[in-house]
């Protein structure tokens, strides 16, 4: 049944705009928005930022202004305190709680920047850096799931922005209703400054013991590098605030949910990755034979070297084994799930997939310590053998999950906690000084040595290297010698590693003179072809 029309003077009269959408017209409500990921995750705006946390923040700016221009050391440790209690101070300001995973993050970040304190090599400090953040991150997200323990660092770069318009209200709020309050603190500040000038220059003055003290201790700031100064105030601050107002108010990274595959039929699921088990039994097969019947066996067989069969399969060792991680996930979202047989059907699969995974990950690191036994370690070398090592630890905590539980076990804290942990360790050990120690007892061993090599690491390696023979000790340590002369790095900024460096050095000396210290780099019988070139510290 067609409905009359109602012209614009009836609608008009009614109270109705006739251009009026209906979410306009009075006593409709508009409907609700539409939610996306993007709001689902967003926080509610935080509760005004204490003045403990702006002080805090002030701090850690002036520290890193201070500090930081001179290079990376203790001083990295120290501009850290104070940037975690501007975050402590806002996330308690908020009425977040501190729970023990939060503890957790927060006292292995700060463990990490101890690294830069003990090497001096850069690498090694540049992924506890990174690291460092990563945890960071995750101590003021709280993160448990794992899109939140990937995600959770965007967090940081997310609250940048917001991180300054939250200080600058809070600071404005509080000098308008303090009614001088801040006024006094300020004075206070500046007449406390300005008497440790003049007296700390008057007793510098008179006595030259506290002069070089007080020398030592205080940074030495000149006006060229005001610039740089104020960028690293700057990034300081800014790093401070937002770090406090992810505290405050985090984004929810917990509530983004993967959604479960479909699940598979029992045969279409299995029977692929029951092929794939007989291939990696096949092949741990064959190094069992390696392991029990000698390599001389195989190297007959095969037409390769030793080297040659220990340095080609460690790539292909490698990546099996990432790809094999890549699987295991896989195989889970499309793992069938309708009862206890299936079950029981994933775990048995999968165990075993990742049992003979454990056997590769060991042939693998066996091929990377024959190498190295062969033709010395490099960073390249103990890099990958650490990595897939910490690959190893990951296969362990997987077959661990399906044993007690994912949830149980906390699968993606662990694996965070493992990376990170592995990250601290292989920091702590020295990298550059394990590399000079393994090459040094290689060279005592077979006096062979790659003396271009060594000369490229840092003073880490230095205690390792001064028990070579003469000239190839003060080769050796030619250029690590030169880039420590001179260098007058203040006390926060020079590593335990620079330090020990500098004092062998200085008792022993080096000297080079009546030697060429042309780069060794010993052929290895008929490990090398006058066509086919092989620098042994290639790889």
């Amino acid at each position: 049944m067609d409905k009359a029309p109602i012209d614009a003077g009836a609608r008009a009269r009614a109270g109705a705009v006739p251009w009026a959408p209906a979410m306009a017209q009075p006593g409709l409500r508009p409907p609700p928005p539409v939610e996306t990921w993007l709001t689902r995750i967003r926080p509610h705006p935080p509760a005004p930022i204490p003045a403990a946390a702006l002080w805090s923040a002030l701090a850690t700016a002036v520290l890193s202004a201070l500090l930081l221009g001179d290079g990376l050391g203790l001083n990295l440790l120290i501009v850290a305190v104070p940037a975690t209690l501007t975050a402590y101070f806002a996330a308690v300001a908020a009425g977040r709680r501190i729970r023990p995973w939060t503890v957790v993050w927060g006292v292995g970040g700060l463990a990490l920047l101890v690294v830069p304190a003990l090497r001096d090599a850069g690498w090694p400090t540049f992924l506890a850096i990174v690291s460092a953040v990563g945890l960071a991150s995750l101590a003021l997200h709280g993160s448990r799931t794992w899109p939140g323990i990937l995600f959770s660092p965007f967090g940081l770069f997310d609250s940048i922005g917001p991180g300054l318009v939250w200080a600058w209200r809070g600071l404005r709020e509080r000098a308008g209703g303090a009614q001088g309050r801040v006024a006094p603190v300020l004075r206070t500040i500046a007449v406390a400054a300005g008497l440790l000038i003049v007296f700390g220059a008057l007793f510098a003055g008179a006595d030259a013991a506290f002069a070089d003290l007080i020398g030592s201790l205080v940074p030495d700031v000149s006006v060229t590098d005001g610039p740089w100064r104020f960028v690293l105030f700057a990034l300081g601050l800014v790093g401070a605030l937002a770090a406090a107002r992810t505290a405050a108010a985090p984004l929810r990274w917990d509530s983004l949910k993967a959604r479960p595959g479909r699940p598979r039929a029992r045969l279409e699921w299995a029977l692929p990755l029951i092929v794939l088990n007989l291939l990696f039994a096949a092949f741990n097969a064959v190094q069992l034979t390696v392991l029990f019947g000698g390599y001389e066996k195989v190297l007959s067989q095969t037409g390769l070297t030793y080297a040659e069969y220990a340095r080609q399969g460690f790539w292909q060792l490698l990546w099996a084994t990432l790809l094999t991680l890549v699987v295991i996930g896989l195989a889970l979202r499309w793992a069938p799930r309708d009862g206890a047989r299936d079950r029981t059907l994933v775990r048995s699969v999968l165990g075993t997939l990742c049992l003979l995974t454990l056997v590769v990950v060991a042939s693998a690191l066996r091929r990377m310590d024959l190498y190295v036994d062969a033709y010395g370690l490099t960073r390249l070398r103990v890099s990958v053998a650490a990595m897939e090592l910490w690959l190893g630890l990951v296969i362990v905590l997987i077959m661990a999950a399906g044993i007690v539980g994912a949830r149980r076990l906390r699968l993606p804290r662990a694996i965070a906690v493992s990376a990170a942990a592995g990250v601290l360790v292989f920091g702590l050990v020295s990298p550059d000084g394990l590399i000079a120690e393994r090459n040094v007892q290689r060279y005592e061993r077979t006096g062979k040595i790659d003396v271009g090599y060594l000369d490229g690491l840092s003073a880490d390696a230095v205690p390792a290297l001064d028990r070579l023979p003469e000239p190839l000790r003060s080769c050796a340590l030619r250029d690590i010698a030169s880039s420590l002369e001179g260098d007058e790095t203040p006390w926060y900024a020079v590593s335990r590693g620079e330090t020990r460096a500098r004092g062998i050095l200085d008792e022993r000396g080096i000297s080079v003179e009546g030697h060429a210290c042309t780069p060794q780099r010993n052929d290895i019988g008929d490990e090398f072809d006058e066509h086919d070139e092989f620098d042994e510290y290639d790889y």
